[in-house]
């Protein structure tokens, strides 16, 4: 039988099949991200549990450290807005850390790099200021739903301020945030904290959406600053900017609380806080704490992996922010208010979808198996690390 196959010219092995574009792309996807976990030491893989940890937890555990301040009855929005900014001698020990570990040095400080940290702190402080009115007069829940119209306001001014492209699931996601910031709006009152006015509620509604345009703005500016001053953005040139700005944002906002006098208040607001002064103090630091260590986190995330998981996280964090407001503060959650979560879970991924499909596109232009060194299991186009 085998020599009568041969005489015809036949071959008992089935004919190779091309493989078409989509299984091209997915077997160079899957030989990438397989580089990527060979090329990773064990430093490297605590680096990003400690990161992903750091995000999901300290953000929101900052939420609730906020709206627990008030509710304990402590009053001073000047100073948890300074909190928001002092924890910046844990980014300058990392950035030490780091230098001498990679045997670098920081940035020699320009009068153009001065004067950028010195315009972002400046921003940073007044964005710190309207978050602390926000979560004063709203329920921590509703606080951080809000807060999450920066993406909105990050995605509109990144078109118009560095060219960021756009595709059919940002502007769906800008636009489902909208709707989800419009229904809250609509639902003001329902959830009012106990003490709050009707004025003061809708003021700390607005701020929060104020405060959500101002960190976008901030956002952009820092990719400008990357862009325009440095050149390049690195893990360390992030944690200068991150560092430089908390300096500025802390001189700032301590002008604004000396000329308040809220220094001298500390001790009456721990005298009367409900918990006592031990429970304010611990408040008072681990505020500190964790604002520095969500950023930290965060950061981490973008450059230790990628947008698509910092996007993720973003999104996950947000109904557990929610969550642990209703079970600490007893939050009210409405019908209006549900709507309003799965709306932003649903935005969160449809923006982070869709900025994942555009960096896919771009590194679709770049050769994935171009060297001898990828059988090496070295990394020839590594996952993003943009923000």
């Amino acid at each position: 039988m085998d020599s009568e196959e041969k005489a015809f010219g036949m071959s008992s092995a089935a004919p190779e099949r091309a493989l078409s574009g989509r299984e091209e792309k997915a077997m160079g996807l899957a030989l990438r991200w397989q580089n990527f976990y060979k090329s990773k030491t064990m430093s490297y893989w605590t680096l990003l549990f400690l990161s992903l940890f750091a995000m999901m937890t300290a953000f929101p555990a900052s939420s609730i450290l906020t709206r627990l301040y008030f509710t304990n009855g402590a009053t001073s929005k000047w100073i948890i807005s300074w909190l928001a900014a002092a924890g910046w001698p844990i980014s300058a020990a990392l950035l030490l850390a780091y230098c001498v570990m990679e045997g670098e040095h920081p940035s020699p400080l320009r009068w153009d790099l001065t004067l950028a940290y010195a315009v972002l702190g400046f921003l940073s402080a007044a964005d710190n200021v309207m978050y602390a009115y926000a979560y004063a007069y709203l329920p921590a829940s509703t606080a951080a739903l809000l807060a999450s119209t920066s993406l909105c306001f990050t995605a509109i001014l990144a078109y118009f301020m560095v060219g960021q492209k756009y595709n059919a699931s940002i502007v769906n996601a800008v636009g489902i945030m909208t709707t989800a910031a419009v229904l809250l709006g609509l639902d003001q009152g329902s959830d009012r904290p106990f003490g709050v006015s009707s004025g003061q509620y809708t003021l700390g509604f607005i701020l929060d959406i104020c405060a959500s345009a101002l960190h976008g703005l901030i956002f952009n500016l820092s990719e400008l600053l990357f862009i325009k001053i440095l050149g390049r953005r690195t893990f360390r040139f992030v944690l200068e900017a991150q560092t430089a700005t908390g300096i500025f944002a802390t001189i700032f906002t301590t002008i604004a609380v000396v000329i308040a006098g809220d220094f001298q208040k500390i001790h009456t607001e721990a005298q009367n806080f409900k918990d006592g002064p031990g429970a304010y103090y611990q408040v008072f630091a681990w505020s500190a704490v964790s604002f520095q260590l969500g950023v930290l986190g965060s950061v981490g995330c973008l450059f230790l992996a990628n947008t698509l998981l910092a996007g993720v996280l973003n999104a996950a964090r947000v109904p557990a922010t929610t969550v642990v407001a209703v079970i600490v503060f007893n939050d009210a959650m409405g019908g209006i208010k549900i709507t309003a979560v799965i709306l932003t879970v649903w935005s969160l991924a449809s923006y982070t979808w869709g900025s994942r499909n555009l960096k896919v596109e771009e590194e679709e232009k770049v050769p994935i198996l171009a060297s001898p060194d990828a059988s090496r299991g070295r990394m020839l186009q590594p996952v993003s690390n943009a923000a």
